[in-house]
């Protein structure tokens, strides 16, 4: 579907389309009248020199205070000083810029001159400094009409800057026939809304006559982006809603009724609820597609097991994908054990009409991966679980009908369809994540999945109570750590110690999950000086510490063999081993319920989902459960936000809207998880939950009469051009 927007840039620029190309990939019309200006600075309002960052590109507006240039003494050439203040007598502040050879600057940056500059700001010998910084002259005597007019700047780069960037806008504005363009938001919305038309929403924000201008077609692309963000979900649901599935209604007599006669103790009304939804979801003969979200220990894998048996009962297979091999073998002990006879199918003391379930991994010997392998194609295992195996060309199901994903956002959008292609007819899918999801990210992130929520904790979870332990004001309190630690071992329990880092070969730990929200905390980005503490290192130094002698320590990482992983944690939970120094890897599905001790060393490396998932592992027996933040942060560091938060509350769903509010939602649909730069420029998902809810209403009423968008060939094509299959792995990986 061609479309002005889709025109090639080199028609309109030229040789000029090139950088534009080489530096932020932008081919198209369409992708540069989507490079938004960042900021918009007014031609009569100076910046002020002192609060601009060092080490960061900044374009601002100044004058020109002096002007000296001179030979240079080492080599041949001559540099050109120039002094730029915020006002005419430098008052405010000012800024000493550096021109090599700079004979143009020399004739046109003279004292009085007002210009804006662009350049990487450094400091040298104490001033701040410009290194031969792009600039553009602002005339004192410009035309009355423009005094006011807002100058856009532009992200960009040292080797385009904002003021070529703008050019080239200009450019393809002023050869554009703007009229053309098919809007994606259907004309009825726009009159009924009052929304200005997509050509002029473009030539406002690019070239506003007023700030106001800008605010104005803000809101108006704004609107336009949330629209084609949930048409693109819409659309996917109702394509689904066309695909067939083998409906998996339940039985009476079969294996879901026995687990539930043999349960010694009763589901949550939350669990029941659910439980009715995925029974009648599965029982359809169109494919399920449904997020359960929950509390850490809220019972998701007891509701998935159930859904699992329904399919079995109905002659299918269920697949559960796991991310790492520790939860691929947790989910086995867990799902067999609480199955007993009934996962013993064909097998002495079995039951007569049980199944099997059965693991598959990629550390698994030859002979072991034969016999999983024939049980899934031969239809024996009714439930395989696996970690990213589970997606090998040789793997074969008999009739594979469920598909559950525990923790989500460790999957991408390819992995998800090659498990689906291993089905005769599409499967169910049933997506899990403990990770609890703000409103607007689940109508945002997962807006093509029904979404249920588990929020009711089972009965004898016992309570958590979170503690910050600050180092830097505390440091005797490392001692008591430990101490505390023995108390809880010598009360016959065990205790958890988490670290961020493996070894001492400063890499921090490999086995971290991707953060589900934004980016990971700025600090734990690598620099910074901190010395984290180390998986290997501790387990030494805590060899020596008095409060510690006698115990019996472990330690578990991502680097460690398959077998010697399995075999920590079979000591772990039959209480062989006491003290368990580990790093992320035991965040998700890890269940020892004699865990009720948990010290997170160098707590403010992690986000605060990642420190909600991991105080989860505790208190999953009868006894209360204390988790420990320990920090080696100052008190006023900015990271420490994070951890007051976690302490105060243990409700999820309460901590992941911090969480949103901290990060500022960062990359939620950003590059680094869309493979491409974000189609959201204007829509914040923290601010603006009442947009995406009418946008969504919108956009349902707009595609379930027309999933293929035949009426609507400017929507279509914005969801081709910005959310292409490359961009939209965001919607599947949340």
């Amino acid at each position: 579907m061609a479309s002005e927007l889709d025109a090639s840039l080199d028609r309109h620029l030229g040789p000029v389309a090139k950088p534009l190309a080489k530096y932020f990939g932008i081919t198209t019309v369409g992708e540069l009248l989507n490079h938004f200006p960042r900021t918009y600075l007014k031609r009569g309002e100076l910046t002020p020199i002192s609060d601009v960052p060092v080490d960061e590109d900044v374009t601002l507006i100044a004058r020109v205070q002096s002007a000296r240039s001179r030979r240079m003494q080492t080599r041949k050439g001559s540099l050109l000083d120039v002094v730029i203040t915020d006002d005419d007598d430098g008052g405010l502040g000012g800024m000493h810029l550096t021109y090599f050879n700079g004979f143009r600057a020399e004739r046109e940056l003279k004292p009085g001159v007002r210009a804006m500059f662009s350049g990487k700001v450094t400091v040298y010998r104490g001033q701040l400094t410009l290194n031969n910084p792009r600039y553009s002259l602002l005339d004192d005597d410009t035309d009355p009409e423009d005094v006011d007019r807002p100058i856009p700047v532009y992200p960009a780069v040292d080797k385009l800057d904002s003021d070529s960037i703008g050019r080239a806008v200009g450019i393809v504005l002023d050869t554009l026939r703007l009229t053309d363009l098919d809007d994606p938001v259907p004309a009825s919305i726009a009159r009924r809304d009052k929304l200005m038309s997509l050509a002029t929403a473009y030539e406002l924000v690019h070239r506003p006559l007023q700030i106001e201008d800008t605010y104005r077609a803000q809101h108006r692309l704004r609107y336009q982006e949330a629209f084609v963000l949930q048409a693109a979900l819409a659309r996917r649901r109702a394509l689904a809603a066309r695909e067939e599935a083998t409906a998996r209604p339940p039985r009476e007599d079969g294996l879901l009724a026995q687990f539930d006669a043999r349960l010694p103790f009763t589901l949550t009304q939350g669990q029941l609820d659910v439980g009715s939804t995925l029974a009648a979801d599965l029982a359809r003969d169109h494919p399920m597609n449904r997020l359960l979200q929950g509390e850490v220990g809220s019972g998701k894998t007891l509701v998935a097991l159930r859904a699992m048996l329904q399919v079995i009962d109905a002659g299918g297979q269920a697949a559960l994908l796991a991310p790492t091999e520790v939860l691929a073998a947790q989910h086995l002990q867990s799902i067999t054990r609480t199955l007993g006879p009934l996962a013993e199918g064909g097998m002495l003391g079995g039951a007569l009409d049980g199944t099997r379930v059965v693991l598959l991994t990629g550390s698994m010997s030859t002979a072991q991966r034969k016999r999983s392998l024939l049980d899934a194609a031969s239809g024996d295992a009714g439930i395989v679980i696996g970690t990213h195996a589970l997606l090998s060309d040789n793997v074969e199901f008999f009739d594979l009908g469920l598909i559950v994903v525990d923790e989500q956002h460790r999957f991408g959008v390819e992995q998800r369809d090659s498990l689906r292609t291993k089905a005769r007819t599409s499967p169910h899918v049933l997506v899990m994540t403990a990770t609890p999801i703000p409103r607007t990210v689940a109508m945002t992130v997962f807006g093509d999945l029904e979404t249920s929520t588990l929020s009711e904790l089972p009965a004898g979870r016992s309570p958590i109570a979170t503690h910050e332990v600050g180092l830097s004001e505390h440091p005797a309190w490392i001692d008591r750590i430990w101490s505390r630690a023995r108390e809880e071992i010598d009360a016959g329990r065990q205790v958890y110690v988490v670290c961020p880092k493996i070894g001492d070969d400063g890499k921090a730990d490999d086995d971290a999950p991707e953060v589900l929200y934004g980016e990971a905390p700025a600090d734990r980005k690598a620099g910074g000086q901190q010395e984290l503490t180390s998986v290997v290192g501790l387990l030494e130094s805590l060899g020596s510490v008095p409060q510690l002698q006698g115990v019996t320590s472990g330690m578990l990482h991502g680097r460690m063999d398959p077998q010697d992983k399995a075999d920590v944690m079979a000591r772990f939970a039959d209480g062989s081993v006491q003290l368990l120094i580990a790093t992320t890897v035991i965040e998700v599905g890890v269940d020892v319920p004699n865990a009720t001790l948990m010290v997170i060393m160098d707590a403010d490396r992690f986000g605060i989902s990642q420190l909600h998932q991991l105080r989860g592992r505790i208190g999953r027996g009868g006894h209360a459960g204390t988790c420990l933040l320990v920090t080696k942060l100052e008190p006023e560091h900015p990271s420490r936000e994070r951890l007051s938060a976690v302490a105060a509350t243990t409700d999820g769903f309460e901590l992941s809207q911090k969480d949103l509010e901290l990060r500022r939602e960062g990359n939620i649909l950003g590059a680094s998880q869309s493979g491409g730069r974000s189609a959201l420029r204007f829509l914040k998902i923290t601010q603006h939950g009442k947009v995406i809810e009418k946008a969504r209403a919108d956009a349902q009423d707009t595609v379930a009469p027309d999933p293929d968008l035949h009426d609507y060939p400017g929507l279509a094509l914005a969801i081709e051009l910005y959310l292409n299959p490359e961009k939209e792995a965001f919607l599947e990986k949340g």
